[in-house]
């Protein structure tokens, strides 16, 4: 296996569409190739900057963009199974990923890691995995696949969600590195499966710590609610 790199980085512009139930029925799900991305923490998800990533369109700030929905990671090796399984060609960026990685088990992370883009003495950025991508009818409907959000689902390898901790430059072609991997070990399929309703999980992400503020406070309001009890 080669070293990690970034093959592809990628942005979206606004596009109107009606599978969305944005304000602005806009979306900037599909994503093309451009020469860099300039990234860096966007703020608030409601009132922010939306993405983290300057001239990427945000088209419903309710539930994409912040700070822990910054930049999204997808790998090549993932694009090219749903290739086999969808029998069409996917280019990078279809999945409405910023950055398309190769030689990168993103699903393997665990949540928190820390990854350095270029060299991991003087990144030109620092990324943390924040989290999973949950599908939503706008994924569906760009795609224009039978039964996607099910189906993407049961595969359960989202690609990873990540937080700017050091904003810069992110080209294609650069080397990226682990700089440092949480002791919880909850990987970044864990954590979609308890966000998806795996209640054992569920507990794991609480105790882990992975989530703060109101998606922690959520996340154990509905646990209590479909338990009767508090999570441990």
């Amino acid at each position: 296996m080669s070293a990690p790199r970034v093959l592809s980085v990628n942005i979206g512009k606004a596009v109107a569409t009606d599978h969305t139930s944005a304000p602005r029925g806009t979306t900037g799900i599909d994503k093309y190739a451009v020469s860099s991305l300039t990234v860096r923490a966007p703020g608030p998800k409601v009132g922010g900057l939306g993405s983290g990533v300057v001239g990427d369109h945000i088209g419903d700030q309710r539930f994409h963009g912040g700070d822990n929905k910054a930049v999204y990671l997808f790998a090549r090796e993932e694009l090219d199974w749903w290739e086999i399984e969808t029998g069409r060609p996917l280019r990078s960026g279809i999945f409405g990923e910023n950055v398309t990685t190769v030689d990168l088990d993103v699903d393997g992370l665990a949540v928190g890691t820390r990854l350095a883009v270029g060299d991991p003495d003087e990144p030109e950025a620092v990324l943390r995995v924040a989290g999973p991508r949950i599908p939503c009818r706008t994924f569906a409907g760009h795609l224009g696949e039978r039964q996607w959000i099910k189906r993407f689902t049961a595969r359960g390898l989202t690609g990873a969600y990540c937080a700017v901790e050091q904003p810069g430059e992110i080209w294609a072609g650069r080397a990226l590195t682990v700089m440092d991997v949480p002791g919880h070990g909850l990987t970044v399929p864990q954590m979609f499966r308890a966000l998806t309703g795996d209640l054992e999980l569920v507990e794991q992400v609480i105790a882990a710590r992975v989530l703060v503020g109101e998606e922690l406070a959520q996340l154990a309001e509905s646990f209590e609610r479909r338990t009767g009890r508090r999570p441990a």
